[in-house]
């Protein structure tokens, strides 16, 4: 066993959950990945921004007309490319601001993969398409960490604020 088993491999009761394997084996599909918010390059950032603070998501995926992914417009492209310029969301076509063509995964890919472009390309935001190149659905860095926490949630969720003792509900009174 290689140190990053030794030390990412955790025992819970009598299970042991090999968080390694997990997290090279498991594909993307076992993300809960959002509905993605998709518009077209005409849309206006103001529309964009609208759809996202209804939705709750961190960006938009731009469709081409036969519903394919063509670029994508994040929260970050808002203060980058629209804020900070001082262009006028009202009248900024998403085409001027948005990143084309940018790097989709499918539900097949790896966790792992998915892991790689975030940390490697610094994206937050990943689009998932089909066989066709459609939209079906968005990857965020949370995303990865809500599943991540999933797979030791004891540790996780009782870690003390200082974090270096684990607390075991078991063993503590009320607590």
């Amino acid at each position: 066993m290689s140190d990053f088993e030794d030390e990412y491999t955790t025992e819970t009761g009598d299970a042991e959950v090999d968080v390694t394997r997990a997290v090279l084996d498991a594909r993307i599909a076992v993300l809960a990945s959002a509905e993605p918010i998709c518009l077209p390059a005409t849309a206006t950032v103001r529309e964009a921004i609208q759809r996202m603070l209804a939705r709750r998501q961190a960006g938009v995926l731009i469709v081409d007309g036969d519903g394919r992914l063509a670029g994508i417009f994040t929260e970050r492209d808002v203060l980058t490319r629209v804020v900070g310029p001082g262009r006028d969301p009202a009248r900024t076509p998403l085409a001027d601001v948005m990143t084309p063509n940018p790097e989709a995964l499918t539900a097949a890919h790896r966790v792992a993969y998915a892991i790689h472009c975030m940390s490697v390309a610094g994206y937050r935001t990943v689009p998932l398409v089909d066989d066709a190149g459609r939209p079906i659905g968005i990857v965020t860095v949370g995303d990865v960490v809500r599943w991540l926490a999933d797979l030791f949630p004891e540790a996780i969720l009782n870690l003390a604020p200082g974090g270096d003792t684990l607390k075991h509900p078991g063993e503590i009174d009320a607590g």
